[in-house]
This record gives structure tokens, sequence and C-alpha cells, in this order.
């Protein structure tokens, strides 16, 4: 992750290979938005020639321009921030328009960002975002021309030496690194990411942070067939390699809330018996997002030092056909003892999250949240950009704010008593399915079972988890960390109540 640093030099004298500025777009035509320091060069250049050079001043829309000596950067970077209905783009204007340069900025070693930062909201926005849209995932990249983001980041602010502004930039860089943690583990081949292999990449993590009281537990299959896990153990029977849960909590003295967190963990979703179509299969590696998101916001809490205690379990299985796994009409033994008849292999998810919720009802949490890429009927009613919250009232709503403040798109959804008719079975206690429309809101139901009058909320981020068409703002092709922001932001709120 590149290094940041605040500085309240001129921007004009800024040694950078780039210089980010941003430009709105107006019926009378682009202007730059707080950058009077510019040469009148420049600004004409903008304004003057935009229709030649393409500048628009659109949302996502980034233009280099040369200093041609006027400046001490070496390029000037027009970012759009879109219409201003304010003289001050808001916080997540400022953080995708960030992401956006940095994220076009590759092959750039040093980048000054040079847009509204004139109190520590804005600084962490900017910060947030840069850090974000300087990400690439190289892997599995072999030749030369793996993509380098920047590895120096310089925000230009007048409050770079106020406390409030370099503490603003150290909660950026812990949300940014928890944010890219998870999209490491989403971009990586389920043939390096199975089960057992999540499990030690959480071990590893936890040690690579070296934050203070935080513990990893790891269930092995012996041990979820000892405790009852019949959820995971029944999704992970199908593949070679076996289901784990993984418990990572973060424990510090004298909390002042319990937060539980329960992530689905399928490191791969064929389907089972109930095999997908072949086309898309492939995004079925990032079936384990809502875990990878559970992961390191535990991660993050710890490093801030939240006085919150936070639990997260992962759940985490390969979901296969073979001939040893779950048939449609199995039936489960959820830990607890209810039971789940599996009518279709394919809604495998709740099955593991079921186990991982009864588990954390256990520890008594004041509030647990799961967070799961459970159904693509949250993909037919929001789309690819926007994520379902559903639960309790106070719960739900508690989430949705939580998601505006740290800017990412939750949408409240309802959980309608007439669906739960759907889900009856003929022979055990519930089924894994229910009728065809509104199958997002019934899955919602189907975990609800499981939860008791423990506060509860679940995220269904199955569209915003993985992007699999074009970049844009702060958010790469491929995993995106969708959902550690908010689930972090409440968590802080927690802390305060």
């Amino acid at each position: 992750m590149p290094r940041v640093t605040l500085t309240s030099a001129n921007p004009a004298r800024q040694t950078a290979d780039a210089l980010v500025v941003a430009v709105a777009s107006s019926p009378a035509g682009p202007r730059v938005v707080g950058a009077d320091w510019l040469p009148a060069e420049t600004v004409e250049q903008v304004t003057g020639l935009a229709g030649v050079l393409g500048i628009t001043g659109a949302v996502d829309e980034v233009r280099r321009l040369p200093a041609a000596g006027k400046l001490a950067a070496r390029t000037v970077v027009l970012t759009g921030v879109g219409p201003l209905d304010e003289v001050v783009p808001d916080a997540e204007t400022l953080r995708r328009a960030a992401g956006a340069a940095l994220r076009e900025l590759t092959g750039a070693p040093s980048v000054a960002v040079a847009l509204p930062a004139e109190d520590a909201e804005q600084v962490a926005a900017v910060a947030e975002g840069a850090l974000l849209g300087a990400y690439a995932y190289t892997r599995y990249r072999s030749g030369e021309d793996a993509p380098a983001p920047a590895a120096e980041i310089t925000v230009l602010t007048p409050r770079a030496r106020d406390k409030s502004a370099t503490k603003a930039l150290a909660r950026a860089e812990v949300l940014a690194a928890a944010v890219h943690g998870v999209r490491d583990l989403v971009n990586a081949a389920p043939n390096d990411l199975y089960p057992a292999a999540f499990a030690d990449a959480a071990k590893a993590a936890v040690k690579d942070t070296g934050a203070k009281g935080v513990k990893v537990t790891v269930l092995d299959e012996k041990a979820l067939a000892a405790g009852g896990y019949g959820g995971i153990l029944g999704v992970g029977q199908g593949s070679a390699r076996p289901p784990r849960l993984v418990k990572v909590s973060y424990s510090p003295s004298r909390p002042a809330a319990k937060v539980a967190l329960v992530g689905k963990g399928i490191t791969f979703d064929s389907g089972g018996i109930s095999i997908k179509p072949a086309a898309g299969m492939d995004a079925m590696k990032s079936d384990m997002a809502g875990a990878a998101a559970v992961l390191h916001t535990v991660l993050a809490a710890a490093r801030l030092e939240l006085p919150v205690a936070v639990t997260g379990w992962l759940c985490l299985a390969e979901n296969m056909p073979s001939g040893t796994a779950q048939r449609p009409s199995d039936v489960l033994t959820i830990r607890g003892g209810k039971t789940v008849e599996v009518l279709n292999t394919d809604a495998e998810g709740r099955l593991v999250m079921a186990d991982g919720l009864v588990a954390a009802v256990e520890e008594k949490p004041d509030v647990v949240l799961d967070i799961a890429t459970l159904t693509g009927a949250q993909l037919v009613a929001l789309g690819p950009r926007v994520s379902a919250v559903m639960g309790d009232d106070s719960t739900r709503t508690e989430v949705v704010d939580a998601a505006g403040a740290a800017g990412e798109a939750f949408w409240p959804m309802p959980l309608p008593a007439d669906l739960r008719a759907g889900l009856k079975s003929k022979v055990a206690d519930i089924a894994n399915i229910g009728d065809r429309f509104g199958g997002m809101l019934t899955a919602g139901l189907f975990l609800q079972e499981f939860v008791g009058s423990t506060p509860w909320a679940h995220l269904d981020i199955a569209g915003p988890a993985f992007n699999e068409k074009a970049p844009f703002g702060y958010t790469p092709a491929g995993g995106t960390g969708v959902g550690v922001r908010t689930l972090l932001a409440l968590i802080e709120a927690r802390a305060i109540r």
C-alpha cells in the first residue's frame, strides 16, 4: 500500500510525477475547484480548450495535462467531481474523485493530491479515496508490465499539522489496508484459497497485524462434527477440501459494547448437485467476500484499538458436486438442533450462515450482523452497486446510517411475514428455499430463524462484492472490499453510544 503524508506546502511548488486537482461540470463548461494557486495558463487550458481536450468535469473523468514548466509537478491531473450544488464537494464525491485519479495513475511513482481538504473530514475522504484507488492485484502476473500503483501519495491541506487531520489519516490507512486485504482474498484463485488455506490466511493476517487482544480459533471437520455444525459440514462434504469455521475475536478491556459478525465463506460455489450454468461461474470464487470482510473488519477494529469487543465467525466451505455431495431432499441438523430440508444445493450460503449465527448468538452479543454474497435476487432487485440490508427495524436503520457515514450504498429491505410460509418443509423444521419471487427476502427470513431475540441485521452484498465490469471511482474490477467500511463505522458508533 502506498505511503501517505500530509503537507501544507504551496501545491504549485510540490514536486511530484502528478498533481491532482478537481474539476466540476457546469452549463458554462468545466471549472477548477479549490485551486486558486494554479497558473493562469493552466486554467485557460481547462476552460478555453475543454472541448478539444475532452474535459467536462464529469464524475470518474480523469484527464492529464503537461505542466509545461509552470508547476513543480511534471503533469496536472484533472479529476471530475460532476455538477456541484455547493462550493465544496461532499465526502463521498471527494473520495471517489481521489480514487478515480489514483486508479488511473499507475506508473506514476509519486502523486500529490490537491483536492479540497480544509478540515479533518475532508482530509479523511481524500486520503481514503486515494488509497482505495491505488490498488492493483498482481499475484498472478509474471511479466514486468504488471500495474504499479503510486508508491507515495501526498495530500495537500492547510491542516497538515492538526492532530485531528493526522488522526483522520491514520484511520484512513487502517481502513484502506482492511479493504485491500479483502480484495486480495476475493481475487485469489480458488485452487489457492480453499477453506483450510483461508483459515491459514486468517491466522497469518492476525500475526501480521500485530494488534493486541486478537485471538484465532479454527474448527476443522472433526471439531465441526463434534460441535453439531451440520450446515457447514453438509455444504462442504462434496469437496475433497473439507470445511472450516474460524473464530477471530478482539477483546479490549472494559468494552463499551459486544458485536458479533458472521461472514459467508464459500471459497468456490459450483452450486453443488444443483449445479450452476457455466457462464459466469468463474466469478463464484468471490462467494467468500462476506467472510473476508468480517476478518478484516475485526482486525481494523483491533488496530484502531476501539473499545468494542468484536468477534468474527468465518463460515468456510467449498460447494462442489461429487459422489459425497449433499443431495436435494437431504436433511441437515444445524447447531442447536433445528433441521433443514435441502431442496436446492445452490442455496448453500444460508446453511453455513445458520451454523455461524447460532454460534455467535450463544455468546450473547449486543448485536449480530451477518454479511454474505447470498442471493442472485439481490442483484436483480438492486443492481451491482447497491447492497441490501434486512433485520429488525432498529438494527437495520443502524446499518443504513453507518453505510451513509462510510460512503457505501446499502438499501433497507423488508422481511414480509407472509413469505415465511414458502419455507415450510414436509419433513423438517424448515426448507432452505421458498417461492421464486422475493428470493432475497426469503433468504433473510431463513436466517432470522437462527438469531432468536438478539438484535440482528443481514447484509446481502451479492452484486457489489465483485465488480465484473469496468472500474469506477475508487472501485477496481474484481473484488471490491464492500462492507468493511460500513461494519467499521457501525462498530465505531457503538463505541460512543
